[in-house]
């Protein structure tokens, strides 16, 4: 309850009266008065009578005074409890465990999510990305966007440092975009620096400028800047051998206090220091600890045992089990969809719509994202995921299993696939020739998604199809089935992004390598949606045009939509300030480190 404005004077005109009596004159003065004055009248007119009390009267006195006292106390705890609230404090640790060792904690050259956990922890961009799907100001103070969408110009906030304390300028900015774009780096963030261009307009201020507008640009300005004077010595042929990629400097959140090595100089763990001069303000816990692991059981033991108090390589059914046990679980939203792609020139029965309508009809989300990801996941039925511009929750939710099932077989029936008796597979025949509804799934060898396709498998045979069930390692099946579209159909994951630009995964000229339109899709509306998409600035606009693109999709179905799942993360309850939302990839879990903290204090608001 707030205090009333009566009650608010009463305590101002007391603190007044206080403040002035004793700054009177000057302090020995003010002591002098005291000594003077109040306390022979405190004698005189307490002390002196209290020797006059009878025992009793001495006896009812002072427990009459007791009794103010503690009333007086409560009184005031009760008033420091109204005014006061808490506010977050500087102290704390945190210790995770990761799987992998660092080699490149770099920007422009990170891969694996080693790399990229400890780049996000270490380095800054011009704008950092937040869990509501906006971005916010990092480096930058400022910037701007001309009315063509063609110049973004950026100015640094004042006095921004790196960790060795150098200062830092728009030459930093300058030197990292150059280098990315450099051939001879070869930064898998190359492509989506092409066509930009760089220049410096002072010591604080920066400006791009692109060939043609597109929209989604403003996200590639959360690219971790590095430090000239650091690497610019470094040439591009050295910067991955380079002992700077192990023991970066960078303007994070955190830097490095320490290195622990092995005895053959590969490192158990990094301890992480908070960053005074972050841009967004100082950390408030003291350290952070990264523990590196050579697999997800050794690191998941280790998490059991408690030797380390937070992980995200985790599986969904173990997740679960832990958080029913007490354990603390997070999760955040994955902008990724995977699905069924199909291949119609590899296979010619995926050439009837009938076939694919059948098939997605079969399939009951609901239930492989409560048996294979522990609920931890969102069912779909179009190309774009949670969190993404455009996504709307569809309300077409699976029900049993037998009737989706029951659809499909009403789809294939009505036309002319039959079920032969013996075999159980289906064949039609036309023009004298008869196929049989046989085709194969390829896919990697992680185990959920092992663990799905043999759901399919079985689903689909349920109809009468006849499936078979391709394997590969993960480098095997980009190299050797995706980039040569040598696959029928394939299990895969797409990542969208907060942007929701889905052009290079469903535009007809992304249908060939190194594009990603893996479903090999053409559609004229859909190529023109597109390409709006990444022209139009106006929000609305452009989530209109991708619920279109949706539609398009769903009219076509060149893929079944199955699902898109969580960014699950065990985290220690003492961990205050968590916030959760989207993140594009696990290391985004740290987007707003520097606002946890385990330790609180109790301010008066007015000094909050």
């Amino acid at each position: 309850m707030e205090p009333s404005s009566h009650t608010w004077e009463k305590f101002k005109n007391f603190f007044s009266m206080l403040k002035k009596k004793i700054q009177d004159g000057n302090s020995v003065g003010s002591v002098s008065l005291l000594r003077q004055k109040y306390i022979p009248k405190l004698q005189t007119e307490i002390v002196e009578p209290i020797k006059t009390f009878s025992l009793k009267e001495k006896i009812a006195f002072y427990g009459i005074a007791a009794i103010f006292a503690v009333s007086s106390l409560v009184l005031l705890s009760n008033i420091s409890a109204l005014f006061s609230v808490e506010i977050p404090s500087s102290g704390g640790t945190l210790t995770e465990g990761v799987i992998g060792t660092p080699r490149f904690i770099n920007p422009l050259l990170a891969l694996s999510d080693t790399d990229r956990d400890l780049t996000q922890l270490l380095y800054s961009g011009l704008m950092r990305a937040t869990f509501e799907g906006k971005l916010i100001a990092d480096l930058a103070e400022t910037y701007e966007i001309s009315g063509d969408g063609l110049v973004y110009t950026f100015t640094l906030k004042d006095e921004l440092t790196w960790h060795d304390g150098k200062p830092i300028s728009s030459d930093d900015v300058i030197f990292t975009v150059n280098k990315i774009k450099d051939s001879a780096l070869r930064s898998p963030k190359r492509a989506s620096w092409e066509g930009v261009s760089v220049q410096k307009v002072d010591e604080k201020t920066v400006q791009f400028t692109l060939l043609q507008p597109y929209a989604p640009f403003i996200e590639n300005t959360t690219l971790g800047i590095l430090p000239k004077h650091v690497w610019e010595n470094v040439t591009s042929e050295q910067f991955g051998f380079s002992n700077l990629n192990i023991e970066p400097i960078g303007s994070g959140p955190f830097k490095i206090r320490s290195i622990k090595k092995d005895s053959l100089g590969i490192p158990e763990y990094y301890d992480l220091a908070p960053f005074n001069n972050f841009a967004l303000g100082k950390p408030y816990l003291n350290n952070v600890r990264i523990h590196f692991y050579a697999n997800a059981d050794e690191a998941l033991a280790m998490f059991e045992s408690r030797n380390i108090e937070a992980l995200s390589t985790i599986s969904p059914a173990r997740a679960r089990e832990l958080e029913t046990g007490g354990r603390r679980v997070v999760t955040y939203t994955l902008p990724r969809i995977f699905g069924i792609f199909f291949n119609q020139n590899q296979n010619p029965i995926f050439t009837e719509k009938a076939v694919r309508e059948a098939l997605y009809e079969a399939v009951n989300r609901d239930e492989i994202v409560k048996t294979i990801l522990g609920g931890y996941g969102t069912p779909l039925y179009g190309p774009l995921p949670p969190g993404s511009l455009g996504f709307k929750r569809s309300e077409n939710v699976s029900g049993a299993n037998s009737a989706t099932l029951a659809n499909a077989e009403m789809i294939l029936e009505k036309a002319g696939w039959k079920k032969n008796e013996k075999t159980g597979i289906r064949t039609k025949t036309a023009n004298k020739k008869t196929q049989e509804l046989r085709f194969s799934i390829s896919t990697s060898e992680a185990e959920e998604l092992k663990n799905v396709v043999n759901l399919l498998k079985e689903t689909w045979e349920a109809i009468g199809a006849q499936v078979e069930i391709k394997i590969f390692k993960a480098g095997d099946l980009n190299q050797n089935v995706i980039r040569p579209r040598k696959y029928d159909a394939l299990f895969f994951g797409e990542i969208i992004g907060r942007e929701s630009d889905p052009f290079a995964f469903w535009h007809s000229s992304q249908r060939n390598d190194p594009g990603l339109n893996i479903a090999l899709y053409a559609n004229i509306s859909g190529d023109k949606l597109l390409e709006q998409g990444r022209i139009s600035r106006n929000i609305e606009e452009r989530e209109t045009i991708y619920q279109k693109f949706e539609e398009e999709i769903k009219k076509d179905t060149p893929f079944i939509p199955i699902y898109s799942p969580d960014f699950i993360y065990m985290i220690p309850p003492k961990i205050r300030g968590v916030s959760v939302g989207t993140i594009t990839v696990p290391s985004e879990r740290f987007l707003d480190i520097y606002l946890w903290h385990t330790e609180i204090a109790k301010v008066w608001r007015i000094f909050k």
